[in-house]
């Protein structure tokens, strides 16, 4: 709970920090919109979301629009699948796909950044939309996985680096899924 007010709060904070520095009308003009990000991840320890006891990989897909100066919100996608065998008899299978959305203030100006580099913190709000399946045959107790909550908040921080004006790799650290991947401007 405590992490969820924090992270909240740290939102807030970002978001008017931005709108802050949008009405102060400085002439900073790099854009961060328009970005389509494709990453790479794994869950951690924990698992994604609470749903697995262990680390896996996922794929995420966000796409970025500029709201205010230094401040974007992307909708994002992600997948991961696994399956566990129960027993040595039963595989279990699930299928996970969080949606939702992240909002991110980067620090470049302040930072007085180069161009060539971007640093940001964000929170990312979303559901996982969770499929879940057993071998046939299976007889035993269909509820020895317990879902995690469906509903997740997670903190960011991260960097980009821009090859060029169209394409740069970011490294994304998070409490929910850490990822790496491509920036497409």
């Amino acid at each position: 709970m405590k992490t969820k007010i924090f992270t909240i709060a740290l939102f807030s904070l970002l978001l008017l920090a931005g709108l802050h520095l949008t009405a102060q009308n400085k002439t900073y003009s790099e854009n961060h919109g328009g970005t389509l990000n494709l990453g790479l991840g794994i869950g951690g320890y924990s698992g994604y979301y609470g749903y697995v006891g262990h680390s896996l990989p996922v794929f995420h897909l966000n796409y970025e629009f500029d709201v205010a100066r230094n401040f974007t919100l992307a909708p994002f996608i992600s997948f991961s699948n696994y399956r566990n065998r129960y027993n040595n008899s039963y595989y279990y299978h699930e299928t996970i796909i969080p949606i939702g959305v992240k909002g991110t203030y980067y620090f470049d100006q302040i930072l007085n950044a180069n161009s060539d580099w971007d640093f940001y913190l964000a929170g990312s709000l979303g559901f996982a939309i969770v499929k879940s399946s057993w071998d046939n045959g299976y007889d035993g107790d269909v509820n020895y996985y317990n879902n995690g909550n469906p509903l997740f908040l997670d903190l960011h921080i991260g960097t980009e680096y821009h090859f060029n004006n169209r394409i740069g790799a970011f490294l994304d650290l998070s409490t929910g899924v850490s990822t790496i991947g491509i920036s497409l401007h």
